[in-house]
């Protein structure tokens, strides 16, 4: 452990969850401040700006973008000879609101993340945001290169069953047009954006449900950004109870 590191972590206020963090991830944070604020979810937010609570939510959209764009980079490399389609569609298992849930479960997220209990029953994807929101500290507090190492060497290659994910036939986008058909909704995926950047265009997708807006994805190809788009959905509406076999079997996983 480099000095810097060690000193950070004597002189931090937080020493429980710097301990939980050395002991899941391997190091010690060098801003607990962001990860403090990583594992804050909005219904314990006792801190405002202007009319914005302070939550984790911000650091959760930038770790989706890193969690999402580490995991295309390591399954590219891995499969040589794949598909463009083979690999959206692994890496939107890896990075699913399920797939993240029960990860966060087995890290053992639900003892340092700050929620109002009362109301814990609702918050059906805590733990899965509080991973992502994780992802954004750890990029702002160690940079990408140190980022992309701890993903996939203390979380991919640990903890997740390429060979059973592979075995794993999830297409959300599917799953929401066939529910769609079946309760008479009306969904579109509707473009927001096409972005050139470095890596080519970034597409951002959101799914428009009976008119009412509902979650957003970005990704590099269309179909990736519908997938991711689709499934953040999913988990919304099993949420809200608007599918309510999809909560039942979701319990039954747990």
């Amino acid at each position: 452990m480099a000095l810097r590191d060690y000193v950070a972590y004597r002189l931090s206020k937080d020493k429980p969850l710097s301990e939980f963090i050395k002991n899941v991830f391997g190091f010690y944070p060098r801003n607990i401040s962001l990860y403090q604020l990583a594992f804050t979810h909005k219904s314990a937010s006792e801190s405002t700006v202007g009319s914005f609570r302070v939550s984790n939510e911000r650091l959760e959209y930038l770790g989706d973008a890193v969690l999402s764009t580490v995991t295309a980079d390591y399954l590219f490399r891995l499969f040589p000879t794949k598909s463009e389609g083979f690999l959206t569609e692994m890496r939107s298992r890896i990075v699913s609101r399920a797939s993240l849930n029960k990860l966060s479960q087995k890290l053992g997220f639900e003892q340092v993340i700050h929620y109002s209990h009362d109301n814990h029953s609702s918050f059906k994807s805590l733990g899965g945001n509080a991973f992502e929101a994780f992802v954004g500290a750890l990029y702002l507090d160690r940079g990408y290169e140190f980022s992309k190492y701890i993903l996939i060497n203390r979380i991919i290659k640990v903890h997740i069953d390429l060979e059973q994910l592979e075995q794993t036939d999830v297409n959300f986008k599917s799953k929401l047009l066939e529910w769609s058909q079946k309760e008479k909704h009306h969904v579109v995926f509707k473009m927001l954006s096409e972005k050139s950047g470095s890596h080519g265009k970034l597409y951002q997708v959101q799914v428009v449900i009976d008119d009412k807006e509902y979650a957003q994805g970005a990704d590099y190809s269309i179909k990736g950004a519908e997938q991711l788009a689709a499934e953040k959905t999913w988990a919304m509406l099993v949420e809200q109870k608007m599918i309510k076999q999809e909560k039942n079997s979701e319990e039954d996983d747990k």
